[in-house]
């Protein structure tokens, strides 16, 4: 039962209490006032005509002021009118015999006082005096807001410059029309604070009416016309020409708060977003780009210097990716992949290949059928590659393929590359014609049949039987310790030590499996290698990664300076071990480590 209905019910029940003990011979509510004993005053400032006093003299009731400038429940109120016109006043009250409204009364203005709107809101709003400014709803395009409304929470008070928003929908999420962006509302200040709304979304109706807005209290009234919003929830408020919120406003950008009550679902506040129709129409909308590293050309041609060969990753071979090279899922393992979408199954896609040579840009694609296609390529400044012939499609995981875009060219999204500066892995992506996305593909970089393909990868063997696991420092991490110095794996290691000798890089593939979280729990959790040589020098933290929960992950280390040897080598996922709920049910295995 919501608040109101709640006090509703209270009231009434504690009337019935008092007629079921005192047990009158009559029950009233109270006297009814008549219309007649009302007794108010509306007048006019003899040095300001244009300022209205209203000033209840009815003694033992609550006022309701109907005004060109909204509702009022103020003992006295003064209402500031800029403009000459007929204005039409209402005095109601509230008393214990109920609600009793006196007759309208029409006050004639016929001076002009301008510093009631020379003020920046009504600038803002209208262009100033003798100007007029068109509003529509924000699309979610003009870099502003996600779209044309919020939802808001009914219990936080929506008021100028202190409001939360709930619920930050799309356009599409609310259901907006081409018809709702259609809509224009237009506030001028040609002669008097005029409103002209036109709604192809509710019937194609052109209203036209009058407006005030207060700067005090950033409220909103109309008469006449209402706003503009969404055709599909005009039907759930009832309060659209009185007080309407401002929330915010400035030269580009409208924001007001509605309540809705008028619908069976629960109250709540709808926020609209407004732009500037100029503003909106001289825009200039720039898609957001990937962010490249520096140098990533040099970093391209050097890795393909003679020939590379791609192929799609074993773990993760497909995303989606945002507009900025950003994964819109950040999956890691085949067993983070969706049941809507399927498990990749590399079995199905691994004969794929696609032979780079930056020599001659010539380019070599093998489909899983085996099917051969050669041709050339180009790459640009934006990363994006151009091919002369049609880049091969075929299902990469259930209904999802690897293909171009409509425009036969993918686009790097993502470069990882070793310390030697050589490309290790990339994700390309091809442009979605009807979202601001991209298909992302995982490519990795294999050893071509040039001397120039970067250091080859040389994997250690490791006994997993002896990787020790748990928050083994007690402090609150989830360590797998391949191999410590001061731990437990120093006298009987899972791996040859004399093994670890390298100069680029080190990786390491691992397995976690049995992970339960406690509620509350942070969900997501940085995680790097720690590896120290021999001698300490060099030691130091690897890339780090976000391990989500049971998986497959890859973390690696480059070295500043040559490695032979260790005294450290260890896998720490930060924050995760304070989380789990029962360490014993955690495993984990060391899938590969392999050395450059």
């Amino acid at each position: 039962m919501n608040t109101r209905k709640l006090n509703i019910f209270v009231a009434l029940l504690g009337l019935v209490l008092a007629f079921a003990s005192c047990q009158p011979d009559e029950f009233s509510l109270g006297k009814i006032i008549s219309k007649d004993d009302l007794q108010y005053s509306i007048t006019q400032n003899a040095d300001d005509p244009n300022m209205i006093i209203l000033e209840s003299l009815t003694p033992g009731v609550t006022p309701l002021w109907v005004t060109p400038a909204g509702r009022s429940t103020e003992l006295k109120d003064t209402v500031k009118i800029a403009f000459p016109g007929e204005y039409k006043f209402v005095y109601g009250v509230q008393s214990a015999g109920g609600f009793v409204q006196a007759d309208t009364m029409v006050i004639s203005i016929t001076t002009t006082n301008l510093s009631y709107v020379d003020d920046p809101l009504w600038n803002m709003l209208t262009g100033g005096v003798g100007e007029s400014k068109t509003w529509i709803l924000d699309n979610g395009k003009y870099g502003l807001t996600n779209g044309p409304m919020y939802f808001a929470d009914p219990s936080q008070e929506q008021v100028w410059g202190n409001y939360e928003i709930n619920w930050d929908p799309s356009g599409s999420s609310v259901g907006a029309t081409d018809q709702d962006y259609a809509a224009e509302m237009t506030f001028d200040l040609i002669g008097g604070p005029h409103l002209t709304s036109y709604k192809p979304n509710e019937g194609d109706v052109t209203e036209q009416g009058v407006f005030d807005l207060n700067v005090k209290n950033h409220t909103l009234s109309t008469t006449d016309a209402t706003i503009i919003r969404l055709a599909a929830v005009a039907p759930n408020a009832k309060n659209w020409n009185t007080n309407v919120k401002v929330l915010d406003l400035t030269e580009n950008q409208l924001r007001v708060a509605i309540y809705r009550d008028n619908n069976d679902e629960q109250e709540w506040w709808y926020v609209f977003n407004y732009v500037s129709k100029d503003y909106a129409d001289n825009y200039q909308y720039a898609d957001p780009e990937p962010e490249l590293p520096d140098g990533w050309q040099d970093i391209i041609s050097k890795t393909v210097s003679t020939t590379i060969v791609w192929k799609l990753s074993e773990s993760n071979p497909l995303d989606w990716a945002n507009l900025d090279g950003s994964m819109m899922n950040g999956w890691q393992a085949p067993e983070d992949y969706p049941d809507w979408l399927g498990t990749p199954d590399p079995s199905a896609y691994g004969s794929f290949s696609m032979t780079m040579n930056s020599s001659d840009e010539s380019v070599v694609f093998v489909t899983p059928d085996g099917t051969t296609t050669n041709g050339t390529y180009s790459l640009d400044d934006k990363g994006i590659y151009s091919f002369d012939v049609t880049v091969p499609s075929f299902t990469l995981i259930n209904w999802a393929s690897f293909a171009p875009d409509a425009n036969n060219h993918l686009r790097i999204l993502q470069i990882k590359k070793d310390l030697s500066g050589n490309v290790t892995d990339m994700w390309v992506g091809a442009r979605d014609a009807s979202a601001p996305q991209y298909t992302a593909f995982h490519l990795v970089a294999q050893t071509g049949g040039g001397s120039d393909n970067g250091p080859q990868g040389t994997e250690i063997a490791f006994d997993n039987s002896k990787l020790a696991i748990g928050d083994i420092e007690e402090k609150g991490n989830l360590r797998l310790e391949i191999y410590n110095e001061y731990g437990s794996t120093k006298a009987d290691p899972g791996i040859n030590t004399a093994d670890l000798v390298f100069s680029n890089r080190i990786d390491v593939t691992f397995t976690i499996s049995g992970i339960t979280l406690k509620d509350g729990a942070a969900g997501s959790y940085d995680a790097s290698m720690y590896y120290a040589d021999a001698d300490w020098s060099p030691n130091g933290n690897g890339d780090v990664i976000t391990v989500n929960g049971d998986g497959t992950y890859t973390v690696s280390y480059a070295p500043p300076s040559d490695v032979e040897g260790v005294v450290v080598f260890v896998v720490d996922i930060v924050g995760m071990g304070a989380d789990i709920s029962d360490m014993s049910a955690v495993t984990a295995t060391i899938d590969k480590v392999v050395t450059y």
